[in-house]
């Protein structure tokens, strides 16, 4: 694996965005496309003659695969999430489904050496890991909008401009496209109102409604749906999945979280979410807020405990929220604001 140094960066930086079409390491469109776009968020997802879902099955689309909408519909059913996607062919209901967008970034030259946020902004992009014995292999798939630690720049198995990327769960070094990921200055994580006194800012959590609310002095500032626990009667690896009930602090902010074992070359199958983004834990068990890109059936329980956010939500939250968090900072740990979950 070879650095680079500025002369090389500049070199492959120019080169980076004018050979797009012609390499290999891109998801399946090689383009920019400005149309709104699907990934398939879970093992597959069916497209259906009409938007309800007890009529014909027309076909089914396979996990990441990339999917055109034509045209949003507000259906009659399911009341909870009523929405559906006029896709080739059909209609696909949004419950797995991640809108995502292909944005192609200029390459930076200049990353902290404290480390740097970055975000994925193409359907999905697969990372690669580097040694000496082996060359380049492949890690995991990392996802639209999730957030990850960039700590340097190098040649990749294309030749051109990769950032390496530290794993946030076990510090496993791996590369992906710099081309696929936008870096995020410091002054976008600027707190928002932290001139409110600390007392006067609290998170209720109304399970029964799946409804997340933010007040200022009594005032609502956020009211947003989300996908708490699976019920109490789901049990996974030995603990039960339903989200806590009580009165809680966010104890522990950090702006991307590796969510599994850690396992580099695991399937697509696998419990294993690199990058979650934007999380606020508020239990010692690991309950948190986050942004949750695998899905949109926000409204509905989802999650094995955690309170599941759409990720702008989830980073509008992690950057009101007490404690401050600090660019730079992987995990930022006080006592701050209070939540209460019934």
């Amino acid at each position: 694996m070879k650095s680079l140094s500025r002369r090389d960066f500049l070199k492959l930086g120019s080169l980076a965005m004018g050979s797009l079409a012609f390499t290999p390491f891109l998801p399946q469109i090689t383009e920019f496309n400005d149309v709104d776009l699907v990934r398939i968020g879970t093992k597959s997802v069916s497209v259906y003659s009409k938007p309800y879902d007890t009529s014909n099955i027309v076909t089914t689309w396979k996990q990441d695969e990339v999917v055109n909408i034509y045209e949003v519909i507000t259906a009659e059913t399911p009341a909870y999430n009523p929405i559906w996607y006029r896709v080739w062919g059909g209609y696909m209901h949004r419950a797995h489904l991640q809108r995502v967008k292909i944005i192609y970034n200029t390459p930076g030259n200049n990353i902290s050496e404290k480390g740097q946020l970055g975000e994925i902004t193409v359907p999905y992009t697969d990372s690669m890991h580097f040694t000496q014995n082996f060359g380049w292999n492949l890690s995991n798939r990392l996802y639209y909008g999730t957030v990850h630690w960039i700590v340097g720049i190098d040649e990749g198995p294309d030749k051109q401009p990769w950032y390496r990327l530290r794993d946030e769960l076990n510090s496993a070094i791996y590369n992906v496209p710099a081309i696929h990921v936008r870096l995020i200055p410091d002054e976008e994580l600027a707190p928002i109102t932290p001139e409110i006194p600390f007392n006067q800012k609290r998170i209720d959590v109304q399970l029964s409604s799946q409804t997340l609310t933010c007040y200022e002095y009594d005032n609502i500032v956020l009211q947003t749906k989300v996908s708490t626990g699976l019920p109490s009667t789901t049990i996974v690896e030995g603990i039960p999945t339903a989200t806590p009930k009580g009165d809680f602090n966010v104890q522990v902010k950090m702006p991307s979280k590796h969510m599994g074992d850690g396992n580099l070359t695991s399937d697509l199958q696998a419990y294993e979410l690199v990058g979650v983004p934007w999380n606020c834990f508020f239990t010692q068990q690991g309950h948190a807020f986050h942004g949750a890109y695998w899905h949109d059936n926000f409204g509905v329980p989802m999650s094995h405990g955690c309170v599941n956010m759409r990720i702008a939500d989830a980073k509008w939250l992690f950057l009101w929220s007490m404690p401050v968090a600090k660019p730079g900072q992987e995990s930022t740990i006080n006592y701050g604001t209070s939540i209460h979950i019934y």
